[in-house]
């Protein structure tokens, strides 16, 4: 089940929870089902943030994988520079040649960079939408939980005190 779902349904069972006599703010609930229900949240929601945390795990592999080939590219075309340059008959194409080398590995390595960040950007974004989700859901049932508290304070006020002329 969503978490989502799950903070809905506890929201809609203490909204329809009978209250406690005498009182405007307490409620009367089965005390097992409310704990039921939290832990069943509870066991949910680690599981949505070790979802982020994978991500986030995989964009930091990604990132160092990318920067390990970028190295090893470089070296290699480092080496090869430095190879080509000690030959004298042909200095002059090692040192293009090796120019060369290091250039398509600095875009190799600017081009796995940008991929990196496209995927963990995606990743992130759906993890936002989830958050923003969450959190909305969470609003809606604090903004339900005060009016119910002021449509209760009105009536008691009405009852308890006397007209003001």
């Amino acid at each position: 089940m969503d978490p989502l779902d799950s903070i809905d349904e506890i929201i809609e069972r203490v909204q329809d929870a009978r209250s406690v006599p005498m009182s405007r703010t307490n409620f009367m609930y089965d005390r097992g089902d409310m704990i039921e229900m939290l832990d069943a949240l509870r066991s949910e929601l680690p599981s949505e943030i070790r979802k982020a945390a994978a991500v986030l795990d995989e964009r930091d592999r990604i990132i160092e994988a990318g920067r390990r080939e970028a190295d090893r590219i470089i070296s290699e075309g480092e080496a090869e520079h430095a190879r080509l340059v000690s030959v004298n008959e042909i200095t002059v194409s090692a040192e293009h040649e090796g120019a060369r080398i290091i250039a398509e590995a600095r875009t190799e390595a600017q081009r796995l960079r940008e991929e990196v960040d496209d995927y963990v950007d995606t990743a992130l974004a759906n993890f936002e939408q989830f958050l923003t989700r969450a959190l909305a859901s969470i609003e809606r049932g604090r903004d339900k939980m005060h009016a119910l508290r002021e449509i209760g304070t009105f009536q008691g006020e009405d009852t308890e005190r006397p007209l003001p002329f």
